[in-house]
């Protein structure tokens, strides 16, 4: 099943609030300063791009956890680089990537809660649509078959007699009155 655009606009801003909104969370909790809202709107901006790119189908759990992964990185790096000042209070050398245990731990836990979050969204979302789906689909008009009749097959199975049964008589029924 694939998503038309309106599902795909709903289900992209749900995926870049909940990456951004909680990877701005892991990132003040991590020991960095609170993104500028200019920050938070570009990487908002994104991992909407992402999303809006990945989300025309059915994702699985484990795909949605590797572009988490990829987003989370790509908002740290965001969050890390506003400011000379920032660098200096939040412990990141020049090189960008330099992050400490702590700031690793939330950025992963982030990814982590934003990932089982969203894949049972995901499953939920289209497991309704399908039924949803299977409903309208007597109301749809369609173009039904007309079936073809098919000649009756039998199947018969001739049994050779036993030897013993070969020459007895079967009677069967009431006895005949006297």
């Amino acid at each position: 099943m694939r998503a038309q655009l309106p599902l795909r606009l709903a289900r992209t801003a749900a995926f870049a609030a909940v990456c951004g909104a909680l990877a701005a969370l892991a990132h003040v909790l991590g020991g960095g300063s609170a993104p500028a809202p200019a920050t938070a709107a570009l990487g908002f901006c994104g991992v909407a791009a992402l999303g809006l790119a990945l989300g025309g189908r059915e994702r699985s759990a484990g795909t949605i956890n590797l572009m988490l992964v990829g987003a989370q990185l790509g908002l740290h790096e965001l969050f890390a680089g506003e400011g000379a000042a920032y660098v200096s209070v939040h412990g990141h050398a020049q090189g960008g990537l330099a992050v400490n245990a702590g700031m690793l731990l939330t950025h992963l836990t982030a990814t982590v809660i934003t990932g089982l979050w969203l894949s049972r969204g995901e499953a939920a979302l289209w497991s309704l649509l399908r039924r949803l789906g299977r409903r309208l689909t007597p109301l749809a008009p369609v173009s039904v078959p007309v079936p073809r009749p098919y000649a009756a097959i039998v199947h018969t199975r001739v049994v050779p007699l036993q030897p013993g049964f070969r020459h007895s008589v079967a009677r069967r029924g009431p006895p005949l009155p006297a």
